[in-house]
């Protein structure tokens, strides 16, 4: 379990804080097991802090590691579980390139992917976050948000802080014209805070000024991991359908398309549960008191452009999932209408070919009657001509069959 203490600084406590600063919050995360361990003392401590500990049934959404996405609330702190997409340690291994890959290291890879929850719980100064035992996001926010203590610091004590991106130029005020807070527009542009991404031309951003804030990033930061999940998939079904329109040669992984399949549709529900649960805290969101402070009031309306952010950015999850299951099964219907295919070239040429020798079985039926009085029989010549007339008949069908196309070159 790890304490961070979050104002105009990034500063890790070594343990629970006596009593919260007047500005400022607390971040408190630690991993799964470890807060099932620590849960009494946790307890009493967000009792002391944040004016409430965690009802129980919400304790019991907070271990449990296969609780779907949702979202639920209490008068003093609003609880968030998110299941996250990520691809496995070691899937960047897998492939050898962009198209060539196994049957085996797809299934690996299908094997590999993480849709581990992480639940956060929000007060209004202690955010609690609990995630698994080898979640990389802590440890990517904590770097994050040390350089940005460091900078916001170091801008403290040498001046005027540098262009962020909330500043903007002072001729640029259109939107100020439309009635738009031109500091919305600039916390609307860096929506996607939590990558650690600069903007051309602009300085570092600021430190996350609530819990609420800090958690929306980290939420943002976990839909945006489905970058690395999305190429894995690609790669994976890319080989599995190349292999499986191969002109030559039989189709033998259906185990390992099979589930891809399932896991895209694993992943559609998962993506479904994540915007069911950002929308009902969007909602939520609407509901709570504006305040009468403008900062406070400004810094309420960056929630909500940052929660419809995310919200975009898991529609867009969404939308890639459902275009590889069509995908998908577009390969699966080409597939069967590629071996239908095959099957009717088959059937045609085997047509054509007993087309071809029944009339050669009728002639060398009639002449092998047993009458005497046969013409040609006792004919020295008579073998030639029924073998010249079988050959004519060849040839002027194999010249009727490849002009009607029965046939091809």
């Amino acid at each position: 379990m790890r304490f961070f203490l979050i104002h105009d600084s990034f500063t890790e406590l070594p343990d629970w804080p006596a009593a919260l600063p007047p500005q400022g919050f607390l971040w408190v995360t630690c991993s799964r097991r470890v807060f099932e361990v620590q849960l009494e003392r946790a307890q009493q401590h967000l009792q002391r802090l944040a004016g409430g500990g965690l009802v129980d049934l919400h304790v019991s959404d907070l271990l449990n590691p296969q609780l779907p996405s949702q979202y639920d609330y209490t008068s003093w702190y609003d609880l968030l579980v998110f299941r996250r997409l990520a691809a496995g340690q070691g899937t960047e291994r897998m492939f050898l390139d962009e198209e060539r890959g196994t049957a085996s290291s797809a299934s690996q890879a299908l094997a590999a992917i993480d849709t581990s929850p992480v639940g956060f719980a929000v007060f209004d100064r202690v955010l609690l976050t609990v995630h698994p035992a080898d979640c990389s996001v802590r440890d990517f926010f904590q770097t994050r948000l040390s350089q940005l203590g460091q900078n916001s610091h170091a801008s403290g004590d040498n001046g005027p802080a540098p262009a962020t991106e909330f500043s903007r130029p002072a001729h640029d005020d259109e939107e100020a014209h439309l009635g738009v807070d031109p500091h919305l527009i600039e916390e609307h542009h860096l929506a996607g805070l939590a990558h650690g991404h600069r903007t051309e031309g602009r300085g570092p951003s600021r430190l996350p000024p609530s819990p609420a804030d800090l958690m929306l990033r980290i939420v943002n930061h976990m839909v945006d991991s489905y970058l690395d999940l999305r190429r894995l998939l690609t790669r994976q079904l890319g080989y599995l359908q190349q292999d499986m329109l191969r002109s030559s040669g039989r189709f033998r992984h259906w185990q390992a398309l099979l589930a891809s399949r399932n896991t895209l549709h694993m992943l559609e529900d998962i993506c479904e549960d994540q915007r069911s649960a950002l929308q009902e805290w969007i909602d939520a969101l609407e509901d709570w008191p504006m305040p009468t402070d403008p900062v406070a009031a400004r810094e309420r309306e960056v929630l909500r452009v940052r929660s419809r952010d995310v919200q975009e950015h898991i529609e867009r999850v969404l939308n890639h999932v459902r275009r590889l299951e069509t995908s998908s099964e577009s390969a699966v219907q080409m597939h069967f209408s590629l071996q239908g295919s095959r099957t009717n070239a088959i059937m045609r040429t085997l047509t054509v070919l007993t087309a071809i020798f029944l009339p050669l079985n009728l002639i060398t039926g009639v002449f092998g009657m047993n009458f005497d009085a046969l013409p040609l029989i006792h004919a020295s010549h008579g073998f030639w001509l029924a073998f010249g007339l079988m050959a004519l008949v060849v040839v002027m069908l194999v010249w009727w069959f490849r002009r009607n196309r029965y046939l091809g070159d």
